[in-house]
């Protein structure tokens, strides 16, 4: 069973966002098993690219400050690959298409299978064009995780019934960061995803509140919080991991 399951059995699933190398690659596996420890069911890591387009600029700096460190996707793997020494949480990375058809989608998929990477979220691959790289993954037994947005509306039934792993909903449009207010009716969003599909749909974009998690808890499976644990790790930069592990405690209720 690919690990990803894991993390929506019999629960609700609260899912960290992390940008790789930010602010020196040998901080993030540390930062990442903070998170496992505060309570994260699974892991979002956010490999550097120049240009994060679905990203707010929170996220953004965090990718310069780990591309200015030369923070590599081979050294990202290899990181993975030691936080899998002491963690089966699930993984999956966040990345651009531009990064998988510059490194070869066949050696990307290897090289998740080598680090035990469990899947990837590729925000500027639209559905219709992601038959080119799907059974790859497939063959690797890797997820290709499925974004559905606001904007989507008659598209909704036509993704989720293809999901895989799990769905990512979009909560607002525009790009990632810490909302006070989401307007978006992700319930409705939600009832057309489920009239297709038992795939988990976690909503995302915004979320950086207990209250919002508990909020989303009652309509989907999970949550996902970036912006708000790469801003801890911009404050505190490598003294972030005890902030991280009361954060994403807080969030998952462990505190």
């Amino acid at each position: 069973m690919n690990r990803i399951a894991s993390a929506f059995q019999n629960k609700k699933a609260f899912i960290g966002f992390i940008t790789a190398g930010d602010p020196d690659l040998s901080r993030t596996p540390e930062f990442i098993l903070q998170m496992v420890r505060g309570g994260a069911d699974l892991i979002e890591v956010g490999i550097p690219f120049s240009d994060p387009i679905a990203e707010g600029p929170v996220i953004q700096d965090a990718n310069v400050r780990a591309l200015s460190k030369g923070c590599t996707t081979d050294q990202v793997f290899d990181m993975v690959k030691e936080v899998r020494r002491q963690s089966d949480v699930p993984i999956v990375f966040m990345t651009y298409l531009n990064v998988l058809f510059k490194y070869g989608y066949e050696k990307f998929c290897d090289r998740c299978v080598e680090c035990g990477a469990d899947g990837m979220i590729i925000p500027d691959m639209p559905y219709e064009e992601r038959e080119e790289l799907l059974p790859i993954a497939r063959a690797h037994d890797l997820r290709l995780i499925s974004m559905i947005a606001p904007t989507s509306k008659e598209r909704i039934r036509m993704i989720a019934k293809e999901a895989e792993g799990f769905i990512y909903v979009v909560s607002s449009m525009g790009v990632t960061g810490m909302r006070n207010d989401i307007k978006t009716d992700i319930g409705s969003m939600i009832e057309e995803i489920r009239a297709v599909t038992d795939t988990p749909a976690a909503v995302g974009f915004g979320i950086h509140t207990r209250a919002q998690v508990e909020e989303y808890e009652k309509i989907a499976d999970g949550s996902i919080v970036g912006s708000a644990i790469v801003r801890i790790i911009a404050e505190y930069g490598e003294n972030a991991g005890e902030k991280l592990y009361d954060y994403v405690a807080e969030m998952t209720g462990k505190r």
